[in-house]
């Protein structure tokens, strides 16, 4: 093993800017990639048009078996995307599905979807477990004999996860998902699982009647409404290679249950309760009789302990019924004794709110005590626990 050289992996660049940003930086040949996203949410398009731009210098294989090729051809020309340099086949068989990637050798192949394929090596119908796990050996073996990026479509189950055997993502090299939500435009990309890059990767896109499209700023989208409002904080929330900005809105009114309400979403709601808990205790909000609801706008996430300031100076404004001060953002770790800790990615944060024309940082000490200068424009409040935090961004 000593004697190996290391040779960064090469990578096939799709043309979708978002999916090569979370594969990495495109597809690594010989690897089994798998797509996973409720029906509808728009896994075929997203995978005609990365076909469509491979086609330009690779060879490429769609193989389909919920589609016939006239539909195909006719999602090809909605999209604008340019598959005349695409094999397209429509069959469900496994074995002559591999025989054609054999015979094709194609750069790239699709799969859509993985749970279509039948094998006559295995028992079940169609989609059941001894199928799926039959066609993904074949065709796990198949990509690292002919170095071949073979691409599985999935679906995923009314909870969420997805449908097959479990072992399938062990599988497989890199597990993405496909989310959105139907009334939302946009679409968001993550890798669950990815042995040839991150996995903290986000890619963001947007649905249109011409196909999906790049965002390359999702803060602009996830910000669309922001404004002097009550109940609302900024907050800059690391994703992979990138800082964003997003609203993390806050709801808090008499209770007409015990206990009362703790809703969270897109926020931990383990951190939830205890920035409620803080608050309660080391800033004198009666919390105790008060429904909180907590959500981050526009179907982002906040998973991020970062996020705890931002959470807590939006429940408190919802709380006084004043907005922050404007033009203001927010992010800090807080910890049990009502201290603002700090956190990482500090300097990014403060690039975001920056770039994004907002004047006021209320952030951990660490930020103010760096020797790298903050954005022109952005004038950084140091604080040290939640009480000052708020007599800063949220005064009665």
């Amino acid at each position: 093993m000593g004697d190996l050289a290391l040779v960064p992996a090469s990578r096939l660049r799709t043309g979708v800017d978002e999916l090569d940003r979370v594969l990495g930086g495109g597809l690594v040949p010989g690897s089994l990639v798998l797509i996973a996203g409720e029906p509808g949410i728009g896994k075929s398009t997203l995978v005609l048009q990365a076909l469509a731009g491979i086609a330009a210098a690779h060879r490429a294989l769609l193989v389909t078996g919920e589609e016939s090729l006239a539909q195909v051809h006719a999602r090809g020309v909605r999209v604008a995307a340019d598959t005349d340099g695409v094999a397209i086949l429509a069959e469900s068989n496994l074995e002559r599905v591999v025989e054609a990637i054999t015979t094709h050798e194609p750069d790239v192949c699709v799969i859509d979807s993985i749970q279509t394929l039948v094998s006559e090596a295995a028992e079940g119908a169609v989609g059941s477990v001894s199928q799926i796990r039959q066609a993904t050996g074949d065709l796990l073996r198949l990509a690292k004999e002919r170095d071949t990026v073979i691409v599985l479509v999935g679906h995923v189950t009314k909870d969420g996860g997805l449908a097959g055997p479990r072992m399938l993502e062990h599988m497989v090299d890199c597990v993405i998902t496909f989310e959105g939500e139907e009334m939302r435009a946009h679409r968001v990309l993550r890798a669950t699982k990815n042995r040839f890059g991150s996995i903290n990767e986000t890619g963001v896109l947007e649905m249109r009647p011409d196909g999906l499209v790049s965002v390359e700023d999702p803060t602009g989208l996830f910000l669309a409404e922001v404004g002097e409002r009550v109940g609302s904080c900024v907050f800059p929330v690391i994703q992979g290679s990138r800082a964003m900005l997003v609203e993390i809105q806050a709801l808090v009114g008499p209770t007409e249950v015990v206990p009362p309400r703790r809703v969270a979403v897109g926020v931990d709601r383990t951190r939830l309760a205890q920035v409620i808990a803080v608050l309660s205790r080391h800033a004198g909000l009666r919390l105790g009789d008060q429904d909180v609801f907590v959500s981050v706008a526009g179907g982002a996430r906040a998973i991020d302990p970062a996020a705890d300031l931002a959470m807590a100076l939006a429940i408190a404004s919802a709380h006084r019924g004043t907005p922050l001060a404007a033009g203001s953002a927010a992010f800090g770790e807080i910890g049990l004794t009502g201290g603002v800790r700090p956190t990482g990615h500090w300097g990014r944060r403060l690039g975001a709110i920056g770039a994004h024309g907002l004047t006021l940082a209320v952030a951990p000490r660490m930020a103010s005590e760096s020797a790298e200068p903050p954005p022109a424009g952005v004038e950084i409040s140091s604080v040290g626990d939640i009480a000052q935090a708020l007599e800063v961004a949220c005064p009665r």
